[in-house]
Order: structure tokens, then sequence, then C-alpha cells
């Protein structure tokens, strides 16, 4: 989608992009905190995004960008209990990490190439 404002072209960033930027945030994080990838997911809707090795452990990290004025803390509770299930099969831990993504200008607009955003994001949460 294209948004166009005083003779400059605003293109706003795509569910796909979103995902890539909420992933970059987590990854770096879980990086810093002493994690080591086996495997990365960058598909939408491909769950989990992570799975990481921490102290021998395995690991699975669910990550989600979320826009303005949702929770990034609340998630689907039955399909997060469905991704942990199939985590104990590999005695992993399970992890949802939701980063808001926000238009710095104006939180009712969209996120936009090129542009300021803010990023709210409070960690892992333990499923």
């Amino acid at each position: 989608m294209t948004f166009f404002c005083t003779n400059q072209t605003m293109e706003v960033l795509t569910e796909q992009e979103l995902h890539y930027l909420a992933m970059n945030i987590v990854g770096k994080e879980l990086e810093k905190d002493g994690f080591e990838f086996i495997t990365v997911n960058s598909k939408l809707k491909k769950d989990p995004q992570f799975v990481c090795l921490k102290d021998k452990k395995k690991h699975f990290v669910v990550v989600k960008a979320i826009s303005h004025p949702d929770d990034p803390t609340t998630y689907d509770v039955v399909y997060m209990e469905t991704i942990k299930e199939h985590a104990l099969k590999f005695e992993a831990k399970t992890y949802y990490a939701g980063v808001r993504l926000s238009n710095a200008k104006d939180f009712e607009k969209p996120v936009y190439k090129n542009e300021k955003y803010v990023v709210e994001y409070t960690g892992l949460i333990e499923i």
C-alpha cells in the first residue's frame, strides 16, 4: 500500500517486514542473553521463529509483531499451549515474544519505511 504526502511517497511496512523487524529485535536480545541459535524461521505464521540453546537446554521462541493499540504481552493462550506441547516432545521450554511497533510521530498511523518507530518489547514470556 502506498500513501502520498507532499510530493513524497511513503511506503507502509508490510506484515512480513514488520515480522522481520520484530524478529531482529528479539534475536539481538537472545544473542545478548547468551542464547545460541539452532534454527531460525522467518516465515509468517510458521512457529516457532527461534529454536535456541542456552545452558545446554532447548528453547522455542514465538515472535509476533503487534500494532498499536494492541498489548504486546497478550497472546493466544490455546495456540501457545499447542506450541508448548510440541516443544515438550523436544524437552524444550516455550516462550512468547510480542513486539509492538508504532509510528513515532502518530501511534494511530502505520509504520513507514525509512521513518522512525517506537518499540515496546518487555522480554520473553515463559509459557
